[in-house]
């Protein structure tokens, strides 16, 4: 029992309930979670602009979105196991510090090379940052909100789409993109002093080895699955979302419309990922199956009819809503799997998530160069198709 636990126990002797000191903990790390999935996303509001000017087509400038996803596959296992027993709360002001450099850096770059060694870190602070914070509600609030904390804590997902990236690309629109890189940097200290203040020690409950991430995999056919089932969902994502802003514009929408329906989106997103936790207790296969259906449905509506603003804003917040519930359910289905080692398999997500924002990205970027904008949204619908058969086998 750590000193939270304790503290919980103390102050609601007979029932555990989750204290305000606690929520707002919640919601440092959440801060923390929307401040690294900015950083990791804002280069898709952006592709274009810094493209043009560190001069790279679209297709490579989609490597900033590709090499960062590759670099936290690497790094989300290795971390948990590096982290030993030390305190997570420190873990996080590190990671917190690190990503403020790494967007200075960024805003800084001259070249092509200076701007993906930037994202190189950045890719480092998604990998470990993530495969703590993704198991962290176990160790914040009583069993019972578990769920409704970790909704909350992956509403920084959401939180990123509604005001992190659509904000970050008017900046960039304004300002232009090293603003935008500046202003992450500063979120990010803004996250340092949120966890030093609001977060309590968090020791270790014990230490992982790396001997024991192919175990898990060995033992747990649920941990299997959910690998798959993410692979399926955000290489399918993310092989279309990467390059959202060419195909609104080869659609027809100014390039000044593109913040603002990014905004739409990620409003339904978040409104999906709050929605997520009484979803996802009760049917969570189910919610696996609508969420790949709706994003699948919103790409093909997206190749097939959207021409104007109005109909570009109706697609996205179908494909926002299912997009919205993916990390929290995807997060569960680990939890489900491996309830009494979170971290691990949390870790195991978080390596396999951002391999598959990079395969789709790269992937996508192939698309883009050699065949047209639009065969990316083809491309993801093909890749959700085989979800709902999937869980319908668990």
């Amino acid at each position: 029992m750590t000193a939270l636990d304790q503290r919980t126990t103390e102050t609601t002797p007979g029932v555990e309930r989750a204290t305000l000191r606690q929520w707002l903990a919640v919601a440092a790390v959440a801060l923390g979670v929307f401040a690294v999935i900015t950083a990791e996303l804002l280069p898709v509001g952006l592709l274009t602009d810094i493209g043009a000017d560190l001069g790279v087509s679209a297709g490579r400038a989609g490597l900033m979105v590709t090499v960062p996803g590759l670099v936290a596959a690497a790094t989300a296992p290795v971390s948990i196991v590096l982290a030993g027993r030390a305190d997570r709360r420190r873990i996080l002001l590190g990671l917190a510090v690190l990503v403020a450099g790494a967007n200075l850096a960024a805003a800084l770059a001259e070249d092509f090379a200076l701007m993906l060694a930037a994202r190189v870190l950045v890719g480092v602070t998604i990998g470990a940052f993530w495969s703590i914070a993704g198991g962290i509600a176990v160790r914040l609030v009583p069993e019972r909100y578990v769920p409704r904390a970790t909704a909350v804590i992956f509403g920084g997902i959401g939180a990123a789409s509604v005001v992190g990236v659509p904000a970050g690309t008017l900046v960039g629109d304004l300002l232009g993109w090293r603003a935008a890189m500046v202003g992450l940097g500063v979120l990010a200290l803004v996250v340092l002093a949120a966890v030093w203040v609001l977060v309590p020690p968090l020791p270790s409950a014990g230490s992982a080895r790396f001997s024991d991430l192919p175990r898990l995999l060995r033992e747990s056919s649920g941990v299997r699955t959910g690998l798959l089932l993410t692979f399926l969902i955000v290489a399918g994502q993310f092989i279309a979302f990467t390059y959202l802003r060419p195909i609104l514009i080869g659609n027809g929408i100014g390039a000044g419309g593109v913040s603002g329906l990014l905004m739409v989106y990620g409003i339904a997103a978040l409104a999906a990922t709050f929605a997520a936790g009484a979803l996802i207790g009760k049917r969570l296969r189910g919610t696996l199956v609508g969420l790949s259906a709706a994003i699948a449905a919103a790409m093909v509506l997206m190749a097939l009819t959207v021409g104007d603003t109005v109909s570009a804003a109706a697609v996205l917040i179908l494909w926002g809503l299912g997009y919205g519930l993916v990390s929290p359910a995807v997060q569960t289905w680990y939890m489900r799997a491996a309830p009494d080692r979170t971290e691990i398999a949390t870790s195991l997500n978080t390596m396999m998530f951002n391999l598959s924002i990079a395969i789709g990205s790269w992937a996508g970027g192939v698309a883009v160069d050699t065949v047209s904008t639009t065969s990316v949204l083809w491309i993801g619908a093909a890749l959700l198709a085989p979800v709902a058969l999937l869980v319908a086998r668990r």
